[in-house]
């Protein structure tokens, strides 16, 4: 883990409102709390223990960002200018379904409303339903499933 990747959960946690987040690997182990003034980080060196069973919890609602020509990058500038976009609003590896074998939360041409769960993002272990803001039709998924996605990034366009 690089000190990138420990900045961007730090400032996970400060936003997030849990109290304290703890990341087990090989040859470390980091806690981050927060209080008092803000996050702090403890380092520790460790023998390997199992991971514990994820657990699934709602996550912070995503962003979502109107368009208008001129601000799309090069992948979307064939896309309407009325699409929304909803965006991760956490680092984290996305999933499209609820579990192996089960259906898609959401396909291409669903129509979705504020509330309705179109995705998955599994961080640090906690599986984070990512809830739409917006109601329309999905025009396009921006990410395959089980990729890892960064803070901010596009996974749906949707038509309002």
């Amino acid at each position: 883990m690089n000190i990138k990747e420990i900045q961007e959960l730090i400032r996970f946690v400060s936003k997030s409102g849990v109290s304290e987040v703890a990341i087990e690997q090989e040859a470390f182990k980091i806690t981050i709390k927060a209080g008092g003034n803000g996050p702090s980080a403890g380092f520790y060196t460790h023998n390997p223990v199992p991971e514990p069973n994820p657990i699934h919890t709602p996550a912070q609602k995503p962003s979502t960002v109107i368009h208008t020509p001129g601000n799309f990058t090069k992948s979307e500038e064939t896309n309407p200018s009325n699409l929304v976009m909803i965006k991760s609003p956490m680092i984290g590896t996305f999933y499209r379904t609820p579990g192996p074998n089960k259906e898609n939360f959401v396909n291409v041409g669903d129509e979705i409303n504020p509330g309705k769960v179109v995705c998955i993002i599994e961080a640090m272990k906690l599986f984070n339903d990512i809830e739409s803001e917006i109601s329309g039709k999905i025009v396009k998924v921006l990410v395959e499933n089980a990729s890892p996605v960064e803070y901010d990034q596009p996974l749906f366009l949707v038509e309002p």
